[in-house]
C-alpha cells in the first residue's frame, strides 16, 4: 500500500497516511476472509423437508470484490430453491452468499458459487440464484456509468418439469 501511495504522488509518512497501509491490510484481510473457505460449508443447519415447495429469499444484499481491479461491487440476491428431502436454516442461505462473495470475484462465478453451495449442500430439486449488482469499476473509472446494474443467474435443475421452475421464479420475482 505504501508503494501504491507514492506511485501516485503522496507521502506515506506524512501524517493522515502513516497507519494507512496497516488498516487497509485489516481491512482487506476482513474483505476476503471466504479465501480458502467453501461456501457449502456455510449451509450446516439442515431440517426434514416435510413439504416440497418452492422456497425463495429474496432481498440478500451483498458486497464483493471485483478480482480486476479491487474495486467493490455490490447489490441483491435472490436465492430460491424446491425442496426434496431437506431444507436449510434459512440464515444459512445468506451465510453461502456472504463466504463466497468475501473474496477476489466476478459476478458471473459468484452466481455460480452460491448455486453450487446450495445444490450441493441440500440436494433439492432445483435452485437458482440471480445477483443483481453495480460494479464501481465500472461506475467510477473506465467508462463511468454508475447506477447501471449486472444481473447474472445460475440454475441447478434435477427435475424437467417447467412448471416447477417457473412457480419458483415467479416466487422470486413477486415482492
Amino acid at each position: 500500500m505504501a508503494d501504491i501511495l507514492i506511485a501516485v504522488g503522496e507521502d506515506p509518512g506524512r501524517e493522515g497516511l502513516e497507519q494507512t497501509p496497516a488498516r487497509v491490510a485489516l481491512m482487506y484481510q476482513c474483505l476476503f476472509a471466504g479465501v480458502g473457505a467453501r461456501a457449502e460449508d456455510a449451509i450446516d443447519a439442515f431440517f426434514e423437508a416435510g413439504a416440497s415447495d418452492p422456497v425463495a429469499v429474496t432481498g440478500l444484499l451483498f458486497y464483493s470484490m471485483c478480482e480486476h481491479h479491487l474495486l467493490p461491487f455490490f447489490g441483491e440476491a435472490r436465492i430460491g430453491y424446491v425442496p426434496r428431502e431437506r431444507i436449510a436454516g434459512v440464515s444459512k442461505l445468506g451465510s453461502a452468499l456472504e463466504v463466497a462473495a468475501a473474496r477476489p470475484q466476478v459476478q458471473e462465478r459468484l452466481t455460480a458459487e452460491v448455486a453450487d453451495a446450495v445444490y450441493n449442500a441440500l440436494q433439492p430439486e432445483i435452485v437458482v440464484v440471480e445477483l443483481e449488482a453495480e460494479h464501481l469499476c465500472m461506475s467510477m473509472r473506465g467508462i463511468r456509468k454508475p447506477g447501471a446494474r449486472m444481473l447474472t443467474s445460475a440454475v441447478r435443475d434435477m427435475s424437467s418439469d417447467k412448471e416447477t421452475r417457473q412457480t419458483l421464479l415467479n416466487l422470486m420475482h413477486s415482492s
